[in-house]
């Protein structure tokens, strides 16, 4: 996954392109780079590494003087981060610029197809090939060319285009990777994101698959992949600036982590009406809700582990078989799904490339789809039959935090509403989780509130190489989403097991002094847990256990306690996830890991 942006107007375009690659470069920073055209054709800086090496090189943008340009900050997948591996890429002739986030899957044939007719690669990329292609096919009219150039290409593109003899004019282009379209008074823009463009305007088109726009100062036009015009559908954007920058905070995560009890509240108060979770979003009637006769859940990382916790609370609460699949095997299975099965598919941004796939297969085979999602207009909210959005807000940190938790929430709420459908809850039962739900946001708080003590545990666990997460049923599925917040931002190597499957393998990798963080919410398995934490504690195992506020009895066997207020059973996976967070982020910053941005990782993987 990489960022893209472009812009033509009346102002020098390099400034405010580098403003947009560094509001994107939590998709992509192993290189970064900008095309211009000036008045003696193309200008092109790359540089290897974070943006502000790209920066430092052309002076803040002082050094590529023009009025249209594209810019581009790269998530390296054909080609190792390198200055020539970085885009742009240019066509021999110099006519050509162009930026590309995506994988051209059959870009081995066409690079050997060009360099049969002559042209010369200079880089290691999957993308050349499209400038080549375009070099190829143009004979004075772009829109020919681009036309031809994007019907030979496989995969997943979303393109910038940027032509010397059509000065103040820029191409966009879409299949399968998000692109969205700024809409300016005298000036026009296109980028990977919307974070890109808020600082300039609020006004943006989102791009579907296979159409191509054609930007210029005064215009946007829209074509279909066969030519033709298409209406130009102009959207608001509902938040600003502010809401993109970190405000204070030395970084997005921590930020976007204090941000969850506003971002729950965004998510779940228009959603209960008289005492009634509300989802107006989803049309599926009575009579085919009834001949639902199973759920299955798919994601990719933290919103499989969202869609784990849904798994323990749709199957209580409704008394249906429910299977959570990581989306990156369902698509390659041939699952058992009809027209009686509910796929429920969760992303943060929408785009993720597994989950796209196995959504499509599911949905081939008659599957109803349910979206869970945060990016409005994205591919996987367009593909399915109904969405609900998380309404989260923007999500810079690569680490989701409130992202994760608006997920889980969506799913709790989910629960109660198919519960309540299907007639499986009484008013009382109802009433209690609906009463229940509505205090998430002080729950979060508080729980963010309750553990002062969180920095200075990171400084006693944070020089550890290996960590552990133990739980069991919904604190194993808050184990999973801990240990990936440690892992991804610290480095530290971390795994999270089913605490009962501690005597079938798993604890012949305890030792003296390892850490083991256990988590011990779920009341109803809590002498259970506390049995293997004994197992560990034998062991010579160091302990830092996650119970709810009030718990003494932990104090027996435990090294170290956090705790997390208290709520229903069923939701307690909710606020247990916070300490965790909290927890990982102090460890990466102890460990003076680059928290926002950490290595190889990107914020939507776009491509498999």
């Amino acid at each position: 996954m990489c960022g893209i942006v472009g812009f033509t107007g009346s102002q020098n375009a390099a400034p405010i392109l580098l403003d947009g690659l560094k509001k994107l470069e939590y998709r992509g920073y192993d290189s970064a780079g900008i095309a211009v055209l000036g008045d003696e054709g193309i200008h092109m800086e790359k540089a290897s590494g974070m943006i502000r090496n790209l920066d430092a090189k052309i002076q803040g943008g002082a050094a590529l003087p023009g009025l249209s340009g594209i810019g581009h900050t790269r998530w390296a997948t054909h080609g190792e981060p390198s200055d020539v591996n970085a885009h742009p890429h240019m066509s021999n002739d110099g006519k050509f610029a162009i930026v590309h986030n995506g994988i051209i899957e059959n870009y081995a044939l066409l690079r050997e197809e060009l360099q049969a007719k002559g042209f010369q690669f200079k880089s290691e990329t999957d993308t050349e090939v499209v400038v080549h292609l375009l070099d190829l096919y143009y004979e004075g009219d772009l829109k020919k060319a681009v036309l031809k150039t994007v019907s030979r290409l496989e995969g997943a593109y979303a393109l910038g285009i940027l032509c010397a003899d059509q000065p103040g004019r820029i191409i966009a282009a879409r299949h399968a990777a998000p692109l969205i379209l700024g809409v300016g008074v005298g000036e026009n823009y296109f980028a990977s994101d919307v974070t890109a463009l808020v600082a300039y305007t609020k006004n943006v088109v989102y791009l579907e698959d296979g159409e191509i726009a054609d930007i210029t100062p005064e215009s946007i036009t829209l074509y279909n992949d066969l030519g033709k015009a298409l209406e130009v559908k102009i959207t608001r954007i509902a938040w600003d600036i502010a809401a993109a920058e970190k405000g204070g905070y030395d970084h997005f995560m921590l930020k976007e982590i204090m941000e969850q009890p506003n971002a729950l509240k965004s998510t779940i108060e228009p959603r209960i009406k008289d005492g009634e979770v509300v989802l107006d979003d989803f049309s599926l009637s009575d009579e085919d809700l009834k001949k639902i006769n199973k759920v299955m859940i798919t994601a990719c990382g933290s919103a499989f582990y969202a869609g784990s916790v849904g798994k323990y609370v749709i199957e209580q609460l409704c008394r249906l078989p429910v299977e959570a699949d990581l989306a990156s095997e369902l698509r390659y299975r041939n699952p058992l799904v009809d027209e009686h099965t509910l796929l429920v598919v969760v992303s943060q941004s929408g785009e993720t490339a597994d989950t796209i796939a196995a959504m499509k297969e599911c949905k081939a085979r008659g599957a109803r789809v349910l979206a869970i999602v945060n990016v409005v207009g994205s591919t996987i909210a367009k593909l399915a039959d109904d969405v609900v959005y998380t309404w989260a807000g923007p999500e810079i940190a690569v680490a989701t935090t409130k992202g994760y938790t608006t997920q889980v929430a969506v799913m709790d709420m989910l629960a109660v509403y198919l519960a309540r459908r299907l007639g499986k809850l009484d008013d009382q039962e109802n009433k209690k989780l609906v009463d229940a739900i509505l205090q998430f946001p002080s729950l979060i708080q508080r729980a963010i509130d309750l553990n002062p003590n969180i920095q200075d545990l990171a400084e006693k666990y944070h020089g550890h190489n290996n960590l552990f997460f133990i739980g069991r049923n919904l604190d194993y599925a808050a184990c999973m989403e801990g240990s990936l917040k440690l892992k991804e931002i610290s480095y530290l190597h971390s795994e999270a097991y089913a605490a009962g499957e501690l005597k079938h393998g798993t604890i012949a990798l305890i030792e003296k002094d390892r850490p083991v963080i256990a988590l011990a919410c779920y009341e109803q398995l809590f002498d259970k847990m506390m049995s293997n934490i004994k197992e560990v504690k034998a062991r010579g195992a160091q302990v830092l256990a996650v119970v709810l506020e009030g718990n003494r009895q932990i104090f027996a066997e435990a090294d170290d306690v956090l705790f997390v207020p208290r709520t229903v059973p069923l939701f307690n996976s909710l606020p247990e996830i916070v300490p965790l967070q909290l927890f990982a982020y102090y460890v990466a910053r102890a460990n003076h890991c680059d928290i926002d941005k950490p290595k190889n990782l990107a914020k939507s993987v776009t491509v498999e």
